[in-house]
């Protein structure tokens, strides 16, 4: 079984500031780490290697430096790794993100399944991994906690706000799980040593079968930031001190209508 786990590195704090001309994230400087959602994913790959055999290949659309989430991949057991970086594909929004992902996972190979986590903890839109799917012309299914490879494809059991359904879903697909399909391991050590010198494949723009560029980054992002700004916080108070302070504290609930 061939299988294709998008990860992305994302920022390690939510004190992130945001570029107020473009709206994008300002990631210079900031700490980062691998977004917990996909390690769900890349776990469930390795456990269906383990099973049935096959590769397992990760690839990240980023800067050079997530080439860190590579390494962590590979210490966990990841067969091959891609970084796409390029500085044409900075600044995409969903569609043009997932539009890229697609190119850039056809440049690499032919796989059974594609593997996401539900969603990253900077986008927080849940929709990259299906609309790779609909790019490639490929099924898919998403909020899935638990799959199990049956004949030409998988059963997979999706987590639906009222009801729970399973599906069975030919090769190729892809699919998004979610977090408690499995307990991500550990990095291991003796795999670190191992992997030190492993190759991390760089492609940009120009490995894929479609070079336009208006597809990409900013050009091909139909969704446009008009404003952004920091919120306003209003973090007024008083301190009270005394006897008197829970008397006082009655009163202005009081007034505040919360008794």
């Amino acid at each position: 079984m061939n299988i294709f786990v998008c990860i992305k590195q994302v920022p390690a704090t939510n004190k992130v500031q945001v570029d107020e001309k473009t709206g994008v994230l300002k990631r210079g400087g900031v700490a980062s780490k691998m977004n917990p959602y996909d390690l769900y994913a890349l776990e469930t790959a390795l456990r269906l290697k383990e099973a049935h055999g096959g590769r397992v290949t990760v690839g990240t659309m980023g800067p050079p430096q997530a080439q860190a989430i590579i390494r962590e991949a590979y210490m966990m057991g990841a067969d091959e790794g891609y970084v796409f970086s390029d500085r044409r594909l900075g600044g995409a929004d969903v569609l043009a993100t997932s539009y890229t992902l697609s190119q850039a996972i056809r440049s690499v190979g032919d796989f059974d399944l594609i593997l996401c986590g539900r969603q990253t903890t900077d986008g927080d839109t849940a929709q990259v991994g299906p609309a790779i799917a609909e790019h490639m012309g490929i099924p898919h299914a998403a909020w899935v906690s638990r799959l199990t490879v049956r004949g030409d494809g998988v059963d997979a059991e999706q987590q639906l706000q009222d009801v729970i359904e399973t599906v069975h879903i030919p090769f190729p697909c892809l699919i998004t799980v979610e977090q408690d399909i499995y307990m991500p391991r550990l990095p291991s050590l003796k795999t670190a040593r191992q992997i030190r010198d492993k190759e991390i494949h760089i492609q940009g723009l120009d490995s894929f079968l479609d070079t336009d560029e208006s597809h990409y980054g900013l050009s091909g992002s139909p969704t446009q930031v008009e404003r952004i700004f920091p919120p306003e916080t209003d973090r007024e108070h008083e301190v009270w001190t005394g006897p008197d302070s829970a008397d006082r504290l009655r009163e202005q609930l009081r007034k505040w209508k919360f008794i």
